[in-house]
This record gives C-alpha cells, sequence and structure tokens, in this order.
C-alpha cells in the first residue's frame, strides 16, 4: 500500500513554513489601506455566517489561477504592494492558500489564526452576504 499524507499532515506542514498572525493583529491590520483580507471559503459559507466587512471573496479553489497573472482567470486584487491576509472558518484552507501563494511569490501573506469562527466569535466586524437569486 501507497503512504498517503492526509489532510492534518499538509495542514501542519503547510503551518511549518507560513506566518499565521494573531486575531488582535489581524484586527489591527483591518480596514488598512495596504491589507486584503481574502476570504477563501465557499460562497454557502458566506451566505450562511457573513463575512468581513470588505474582503475580498476568492473561492480556495479559484485561488491559484486568480493569483498567476498569466492565467486568463487572474484577478487584479492581487496585484503586488500589498499584504494579504487568508481566513477560512477554521484556519486549515488558509494554511494550505497561504502556502500555496507563497510558492507562487505572493508576498507579504500570511493567514489570521482561529479563522473567520475566531473573528466572529471576538465580536469584530461581521456583513451579511446576499444570497444570489436562482434564475
Amino acid at each position: 500500500m501507497t503512504p498517503r499524507k492526509g489532510f492534518r499532515q499538509m495542514v501542519d506542514e503547510a503551518k511549518s513554513r507560513i506566518r499565521t498572525i494573531s486575531l488582535d493583529e489581524a484586527r489591527a491590520r483591518y480596514q488598512r489601506d495596504d491589507v486584503v483580507f481574502v476570504d477563501l471559503r465557499d460562497v454557502r459559507e458566506l451566505e450562511r455566517e457573513g463575512m468581513i466587512p470588505g474582503a475580498f471573496h476568492c473561492p480556495r479553489g479559484m485561488l491559484e489561477f486568480w493569483i498567476d497573472p498569466d492565467s486568463p482567470y487572474y484577478k487584479d486584487v492581487f496585484t503586488p504592494g500589498k499584504e494579504f491576509v487568508f481566513y477560512c472558518n477554521a484556519a486549515w484552507r488558509s494554511a494550505l492558500a497561504c502556502d500555496v501563494a507563497q510558492q507562487m511569490g505572493l508576498e507579504p501573506v500570511c493567514e489570521m489564526d482561529g479563522g473567520f469562527t475566531a473573528w466572529k466569535t471576538a465580536g469584530f466586524p461581521v456583513a451579511e452576504r446576499a444570497k444570489k437569486k436562482q434564475s
């Protein structure tokens, strides 16, 4: 049987290579012009739980395509010159995403410890995301 690597090992390895900032450090960066908060959660999570006001929503599955300026899906929000704070629900996807973003040359990038759950629990600003109407 081939040895396999589980998600926990992958997250732990990613966390050893990335910078994680505390919730207080994230709050201190919130609404700064030189910082972009990147929400990696699924749209259904945003609709159910809300999101950090002003954060850029980038579904985890699109990250590599939106970061790469040579990709037809590139998003200008990832233009160098700002700091990127990645978050998901509990800081697993954000660890993996942060690791990949660094490998792709996006700097500086970090993840927010505790993710959106910790942010919301702390009573920090949360905005509703309206559900898209079915066509």
